[in-house]
């Protein structure tokens, strides 16, 4: 490659409607996983400036796949998280290089990256937790991840027949329905009012409110056998504290970003497994049809970089972006 190689950007716009199969994002998510369990590929710890009540967060986060012959950054902005009056600003961008020939691949706006992969891998965590003969789930919240759930809960665990919604603004529920109407024409979507009675007859829940949400599914809720993933807000503190065994994407990204789980005493419940290793087979998720099971989703960069890498590739063959000669 010269110097003189064009850059491709894709913008928010060319990849909108990029068509993206729920199937074919829980495929891509898996098989970053299992990079990262087989130990050919690397995600180093992001590093962060800022933090709670700060003016604004920001991360950086660096992640190579051998298998996929790529390396990415990704960069996350957040200005004003506090600030509920409308001055919130949030900014995310992946940038992916081809690893084989050095060649950059494109700068690409990261927004939907995160809304396709994060219910991917909250399907993968019901696929590896959920006990046997599961028929149920409940979601939990109508905002961006509650609106890709089921399609994706679907596309890695087909037999669950019973879908079931909490939530409480109008449009939020109407997306939910039309999402799934629009991969599984078939399905009916129940709504529920009383959450925790609905929470009692789940074999999985999944908390993907928001944060001013007061929805909270306590422990006690919980039915033996069921499985609850957490990935925004919904699930109270007692699910973690009081679950027979507890799952996460990442146990070190749980130590700093589920801090609002913590008990009492302000102790956060340790980790028994993590979804690599569950994926890679060498840990197991369920151990008996009667453990209550916390799993905790939080994003790993190489999933993010899966996700993209796959939907830059779709948006190039579409003829889609703008290349940039940035450096000439």
């Amino acid at each position: 490659m010269s110097e003189s190689a064009p850059l491709r950007l894709l913008s928010r716009s060319d990849l909108a409607d990029v068509a993206f199969p729920p199937g074919d994002v829980v495929a891509a998510v898996e098989q970053a996983y299992r990079s990262l369990g087989a130990g050919t590929a690397d995600n180093p710890t992001k590093l962060t400036v800022g933090g709670v009540h700060d003016r604004s967060v920001a991360y950086a986060m660096l992640g190579r796949d051998t298998e996929r012959g790529v390396v990415a950054m990704k960069t996350s902005y957040s200005f004003g998280p506090d600030d509920d009056r409308g001055g919130k600003r949030y900014t995310t961008m992946i940038m992916l290089y081809d690893d084989r020939t050095g060649a950059p691949i494109a700068l690409l706006d990261g927004s939907r990256i995160g809304a396709l992969r994060t219910p991917a891998v909250s399907a993968l965590l019901a696929r590896e937790t959920l006990r046997p003969g599961a028929r149920s789930v409940l979601v939990i919240g109508t905002g961006v991840q509650g609106r890709g759930a089921l399609p994706h809960l679907l596309a890695a665990n087909p037999a669950l027949d019973r879908l079931m919604l909490y939530g409480t603004h109008p449009d939020g529920i109407a997306a939910v329905q039309g999402e799934l109407a629009a991969h599984h024409p078939d399905r009916t979507l129940e709504l529920v009012e009383d959450l925790r009675a609905a929470a009692r007859q789940a074999d999985l829940v999944l908390g993907t409110a928001g944060p001013a949400s007061r929805a909270a599914v306590e422990a006690d809720d919980l039915a033996p056998g069921s499985t609850a993933i957490i990935v925004g807000y919904g699930l109270a503190p007692s699910t973690l504290i009081e679950a027979d065994r507890v799952i996460a994407t990442s146990a070190a990204q749980m130590a700093v970003t589920g801090r609002d789980l913590a008990g009492p005493d302000g102790t956060l419940r340790g980790v028994d497994a993590e979804l690599p290793d569950l994926i890679a087979g060498r840990a197991v998720g369920r151990q008996d049809e009667r453990q209550r099971i916390f799993a905790f989703n939080s994003g790993l960069v190489l999933t993010d970089i899966a996700v993209a890498h796959d939907l830059a590739r779709r948006a190039i063959e579409l003829g889609r972006g703008t290349e940039v000669a940035l450096w000439v």
